[in-house]
């Protein structure tokens, strides 16, 4: 798909747009509900439809095709994402009514992270085409490390500190409690940071390390630099309202990872046989629909066996609650206590 520099900066304006008026929704910090998260989602969804509509009429199929394909696994690797900012969200305690602020600008720094990774990776495989054939096992391995770390049921690990973050409190210095909404205060006539900023730069920068993942695996498939970054675009902007609304139902995704795993290895092997058939080798290539076609279904049936799962865990730990009480209680499993007698106190009769 070719793209003017015209529709490029339009894009821009376009995105720059729509986080301004979402940042001026959320410019008075407030503990989000799940309605309003609901609202926003949907309308950043409705957004992402639309244009990837636009990219069909004004387009073409092809570049539709692989921008919902891309919107979607970029989308879905984000849920994951979730898990992490839970994560530091509660080491840096920060306040309710901050979070959405704090994901808005963090969410925002990715974004400009994401686009300079983008292009990077456009110039590298415009140039060389066997990074396909590195990207492709790079996803293969992430693939089976996910599917290692589910089944070893490892626990939720703490988030350390990058070397940026580090290096950013080392310069600066943190203040001891959070100011509000600013971002520096001056202290004994030193300006420095609040905790408020730290944890934007650690939501920000710790997303990098998802797109070691995210934007290799977009690369497999589409390589127009124009739809990777439109896709990772949406799919980072709605992220802030998904937090909270989903956020609770997180735990309840059980098998999220074997899903992923399912998906980031599909995209692999379809980069290592793109990289095949651009060095002459006469292999099948797969197409965007049925990519699309996989990674849909994949995370249909993921979602479904976690939600079947969390409530089997549910009901067995509901069943074995209710069997510690009674053992406290002194009954046995007919609601009999431990002289033989009944509920009404009276004693079972031998026939």
């Amino acid at each position: 798909m070719d793209v003017s520099w015209t529709l490029w900066a339009l894009t821009i304006l376009g995105l720059c747009a729509l986080i301004a008026v979402d940042f001026l929704i959320g410019r008075k910090p407030h503990d989000v509900s799940i309605k309003e998260a609901g609202i926003w989602t949907i309308v950043w969804i409705v957004l992402a439809v639309l244009f990837g509509i636009g990219l069909l009429v004004f387009g073409n199929s092809q570049a539709s095709g692989e921008f919902f394909a891309g919107f979607i696994t970029e989308k879905s690797l984000s849920v994951d994402n979730l898990f992490v900012f839970i994560l530091i969200m509660a080491k840096f305690s920060v306040p309710s009514h901050l979070q959405q602020r704090v994901l808005l600008v963090g969410v925002l720094i990715a974004l400009v992270l994401r686009a300079i990774f983008i292009a990077a990776g456009a110039a590298i495989i415009g140039t060389f085409s066997w990074v396909f054939y590195i990207f492709g096992a790079f996803l293969i391995y992430t693939a089976w490390k996910l599917i290692q770390e589910a089944r070893a049921g490892e626990e939720e690990e703490e988030i350390e500190d990058n070397r940026l973050l580090k290096s950013v409190q080392n310069r600066f210095g943190v203040a001891d409690r959070y100011h509000g909404t600013k971002l520096f205060i001056e202290k004994n006539g030193k300006r420095i940071l609040t905790p408020l900023m730290v944890v934007m730069i650690a939501i920000g920068t710790t997303d990098v390390l998802f797109a070691l993942d995210s934007i290799p695996a977009i690369f497999g498939l589409t390589q127009d630099p124009y739809i990777v970054f439109t896709a990772n675009a949406f799919a980072l902007m709605g992220l802030r309202q998904l937090y909270f609304l989903i956020g609770g139902l997180l735990k309840k995704l059980v098998h999220l990872s074997y899903g992923l795993s399912v998906i980031l290895g599909f995209i692999g092997v379809k980069l290592v046989l793109h990289a095949l058939h651009e060095n002459g080798v006469h292999v099948p290539e797969i197409s965007i629909s049925f990519s699309l076609a996989v990674i849909c279904g994949v995370l249909v049936i993921t979602t479904i066996t976690s939600l079947i799962a969390s409530k089997k865990q549910s009901e067995r730990e509901a069943a074995e609650g209710k069997g510690d009480q009674d053992k406290v209680e002194g009954k046995d499993s007919e609601g009999k206590d431990s002289e033989g007698k009944d509920s009404e106190g009276k004693a079972d009769i031998e026939a």
